[in-house]
C-alpha cells in the first residue's frame, strides 16, 4: 500500500481537452519523512512510520524530539502508520506525491465537519410535518412518535432522534487521481473529500 499524508486546500473545476468539467480537491501532499521503520522480526509486523508538518521544537515533548531526531528530522505535527506498505523507504528519507501517477484509483481518509447537536431533518432527512394546520404549534421539524404501546414497552436502540452529528472518521473510495504538481506537493482528487479546508487527510492506494 502507498501511503501519504496531506492538507485539504480546497476544491476547484478543471477541463479537459474536450471541454468535459470535472470537480476536484486540492490537496498539499507531503512532502513526508520516514520517522520508524517495524519489521516481523523487532516488532512482529511490518510497517512505516511517516511524518508530516513541521512543529516548532518548543511546543515538542522531550520523547518527541529524541524520536524525530533519530530520523534526523525536525518534530513533526502529524504521524501516521502505514501497515505492509509499498516504499522502498529507509528512516529519515523522504517521499513527495510523485510516488502517484495521474489516472490512479485511490481512497482518502478524513474527518468530516462537526455539526454539532442537530435535529432529525439536517441529521437523517426527515421531511417534517409540512404544512402547519389548527393546533399545531413549531411542529413542522419534529420528529414525532418514537414509542410503542404496551408490547416491548420501550424504545428500540438504534431510533433515528436528533444528536451529535459529525466529526467522524470516513474513507471515500473510488477516487481519481486527476492531475498532479510535483513542484508545489498538490494532488488533484475528482470528487469532495472529507473535512474542512485545512483538515489534514491520508491519501492511499
Amino acid at each position: 500500500m502507498k501511503s501519504i499524508i496531506g492538507k485539504k486546500i480546497g476544491m476547484t473545476s478543471i477541463f479537459d481537452t474536450t471541454g468535459k468539467q470535472t470537480a476536484v480537491t486540492i490537496i498539499e501532499a507531503g512532502p513526508c519523512v520516514v520517522t520508524q521503520k517495524k519489521t516481523v522480526e523487532t516488532d512482529g509486523y511490518n510497517a512505516l512510520q511517516i511524518a508530516f508538518g513541521d512543529k516548532k521544537e518548543k511546543h515538542a515533548i522531550k520523547a518527541e524530539v529524541n524520536h524525530f531526531a533519530k530520523a534526523q528530522t525536525s518534530p513533526k505535527k502529524f504521524v501516521q502508520e502505514i501497515r505492509d506498505s509499498e516504499l522502498d523507504k529507509n528512516v529519515g528519507e523522504t517521499f513527495t506525491v510523485d510516488i502517484f501517477t495521474e489516472g490512479d484509483s485511490v481512497e482518502v481518509v478524513g474527518t468530516t465537519k462537526g455539526k454539532g447537536f442537530q435535529g432529525v431533518v439536517k441529521r437523517h432527512g426527515f421531511a417534517g410535518v409540512g404544512q402547519q394546520s389548527h393546533g399545531q404549534h413549531d411542529r413542522q421539524r419534529a420528529p414525532g412518535s418514537i414509542g410503542n404501546s404496551s408490547d416491548a414497552s420501550r424504545v428500540f436502540k438504534g431510533m433515528r432522534m436528533g444528536g451529535r452529528m459529525g466529526q467522524d472518521r470516513v474513507t471515500m473510495k473510488g477516487l481519481t487521481v486527476v492531475k498532479i504538481f510535483p513542484e508545489k506537493n498538490y494532488i488533484l482528487i475528482s470528487g469532495s473529500v472529507p473535512g474542512h479546508n485545512g483538515s489534514i487527510v491520508l491519501i492511499q492506494k
